[in-house]
């Protein structure tokens, strides 16, 4: 089933606003607690600096913020932008303590901020969501400072057949899980549906070149299962 960028929108807002209460806790248990470490992977890549200013678009409930902020010892700025009303407050709530992150509801296709504001720009699990997802780089291109980073964390295609046959497998246990724990199944096929029909690591790769941004690179994080993609603006 195919969807304008409005009922994407649509559809995207009524899943994350079903599943938010339990977020953290599903996605500790569908991921064994390792999303955790994909996502400190990609904060040791980025490697910030006291100083420097974070976007973090798609912001779910503030993980990457708040490995950023510890990576600076919170001498930093960040800004959260995360487009769903009730994730967005169960975001601000985890993080209250960090005077230094401020949120934002927004969508990726219309950020609130200047040109050349940010050093560095992050979308964790959240680009394959978007409803316009040029639209949302051409933002994340415009918002960073020339010599500023791009970083995506997203589900990939995993490359060992063994682990694929096995992954497809548990993929499809994932929306009973959910149904199980959050008594919300029709969420995660759409989430499991999202990753399936999502680009594989080269075809993003691309995609992000095409979009402005340039020596883009991406490793792949348990054999593929997930992919961290970057790339510059110069």
């Amino acid at each position: 089933m195919s969807f304008n960028n409005q009922e994407k929108k649509d559809l995207v807002n009524s899943v994350f606003s079903s599943v938010n209460e339990k977020y953290d806790l599903m996605n500790d248990i569908l991921s064994f607690g390792v999303h955790r470490i994909w996502k400190k992977n990609l904060i040791t890549w980025m490697h910030p600096q006291k100083g420097d200013k974070l976007i973090d678009v798609a912001s779910g409930t503030g993980d990457l913020a708040k490995y950023f902020s510890k990576e600076c010892n919170d001498d930093c700025e960040i800004s959260c932008v995360e487009p769903n009303k009730k994730m967005n407050e169960s975001g601000k709530q985890k993080l209250k303590k960090f005077s230094n992150i401020k949120w934002y509801l927004s969508s990726a296709e219309k950020l609130p901020f200047k040109d050349e504001s940010f050093d560095h720009y992050s979308i964790s699990f959240g680009i394959r969501n978007v409803s316009d997802i040029n639209a949302s780089m051409k933002e994340a291109y415009r918002v960073l400072k020339t010599g500023g980073r791009f970083f995506c964390l997203e589900f990939s295609k995993v490359e060992n057949e063994l682990l694929s046959l096995f992954y497809k497998n548990y993929s499809k246990a994932i929306p009973t899980i959910g149904k199980f724990i959050t008594g919300d199944k029709d969420s995660y096929s759409y989430l499991v549906s999202s990753i399936d029909k999502f680009h594989n690591q080269r075809e993003l790769k691309e995609l992000i070149e095409d979009n402005g941004f340039v020596n883009v690179e991406y490793r792949n994080l348990s054999n593929g299962i997930a992919a961290i993609h970057t790339g510059w603006k110069i």
